[in-house]
């Protein structure tokens, strides 16, 4: 979960009560605190929220958390690259190997506390292994231009779920896997299926993930200064989001037999709710018209476009009331804070899942918990950014790519 190093970027987020007068580069770079807040809460109620089964507005709610903050997240991590790799022209020379070694190192430390938090076994899917390799494979991507950045984030949108799906249906067999992670040092060292998981079996393969990540590289190269730029982002993302959602829901219903076959390995959906809905079931056991979804994790084309239009358009909307807005920064500033810490909003959530236990208590305690927890993550965000400009695990990072300075 990348997406926090803009923290180092920017003032704290105490200052974050400052006039909209502030000067543009400012207000975007809060903006981004503003949209990983919002991203951070919405893991909040995907994780101890209640389900979607509740109905109503609350469920509606819980349904629209489902899968989209890790995607919001992966986007301003392909930000928050750029970011760290130079913007608005990539770092060259001296300081930009010094740039690449501190991705580097980021990327590494992020794949450990993944794995740390994985051992923890909560029901969490932990997302920050995927997110240290993602930034390693978008990496050699940096210098290029926002347009050739869109162009490969579309290409693969439209390749790798294609490329996936057999994977994983081979995977099924286990023979060839097997024998790979036998050979696996990470496997060996971290007790999981190490690099098959990470790209194929796992909840977030970087196969499927990587589009987000450059998405969000080209929205830093492009001119956010600019209003009609920003609008153009806004529009952008509600396109891609009807063509994601509503492609898979006219595919599933034109069609022929795809509806009655999703159907069939949903768990207690339908194929209706297959565009929208965590209930689509496992690929492994599906037909190919399992490829027409556009669930929430459900590693597909058609989900990969619409969630990347809804992080397009919360991404944009978070810039624009950053620089407009005068309203903000009265209601703005606890989600702000938890933003520009939120490697450790991230962490904490889950180490306060396994020390309370909450997986265990009964279905009518899940919204007083996620009321707990939003409550007491921007409460204490608020209050540590009023003495320090970063979180403490963003300090830990930080501190831990100094040794890229030495890089000649």
């Amino acid at each position: 979960m990348t997406h926090h190093v803009a923290a180092s970027e920017v003032a704290p987020a105490a200052e974050a009560g400052r006039s909209p007068s502030l000067a543009p580069s400012t207000g975007r770079l809060i903006g981004l605190d503003l949209a990983r807040g919002l991203a951070i809460l919405g893991m909040y109620a995907a994780h101890v929220g209640p389900e979607p089964s509740v109905g109503g507005p609350l469920g509606w709610v819980m349904e629209v958390a489902r899968g989209r903050s890790a995607a919001l997240f992966a986007l301003l991590a392909g930000f928050s690259l750029v970011l760290l790799t130079g913007r608005p022209q990539p770092r060259t020379g001296r300081a930009g190997r010094q740039a690449v070694g501190r991705v580097l190192i980021r990327s590494a430390v992020l794949i450990v506390l993944g794995y740390a938090l994985t051992a923890l076994d909560t029901p969490v899917d932990v997302i920050l292994a995927c997110y240290g390799l993602l930034f390693v494979l978008a990496l050699p991507l940096y210098r290029l231009r926002a347009v050739t950045l869109a162009v490969i984030a579309a290409s693969t949108a439209l390749v790798m779920p294609q490329v996936l799906y057999p994977l994983r249906a081979a995977a099924e067999g286990g023979s060839w896997t097997d024998a790979v992670i036998a050979q696996d040092p990470l496997a060996r060292i971290t007790g999981s299926d190490g690099i098959v998981e990470l790209f194929i079996t796992g909840e977030y393969p970087v196969l499927t993930w990587l589009p987000f990540i450059i998405a969000g590289m080209a929205v830093a190269r492009l001119d956010l200064n600019r209003p009609d730029v920003r609008a153009n982002v806004a529009l952008s993302g509600g396109a891609l989001a009807v063509l994601g959602y509503g492609g898979s829901w006219l595919a599933l219903h034109l069609v022929p037999g795809a509806q009655a076959t999703v159907s069939a390995t949903t768990d207690g959906g339908s194929a209706a709710s297959a565009w929208w809905s965590d209930t689509v079931g496992d690929p492994t056991t599906s037909t190919p018209d399992w490829l027409l979804v556009a669930a929430p994790h459900s590693q597909t084309t058609w989900s990969i476009l619409g969630n990347t239009g809804v992080a397009l358009v919360v991404l944009a909307a978070c810039l624009i009331a950053a620089d407009r807005s005068t309203r903000l920064w009265w209601l703005a500033p606890p989600v702000i804070a938890l933003g520009s810490m939120s490697l450790t909003a991230y962490v904490g959530h889950i180490l306060a899942i396994k020390a309370l236990g909450t997986d265990d208590l009964p279905d009518s305690a899940a919204l007083p918990v996620l009321l707990g927890f939003v409550a007491a993550a921007m409460l204490l965000a608020l209050v540590w950014t009023r003495f320090f400009r970063r979180g403490p695990l963003e300090y830990m990072l930080h501190a831990a790519t100094t040794p890229a300075r030495l890089i000649n």
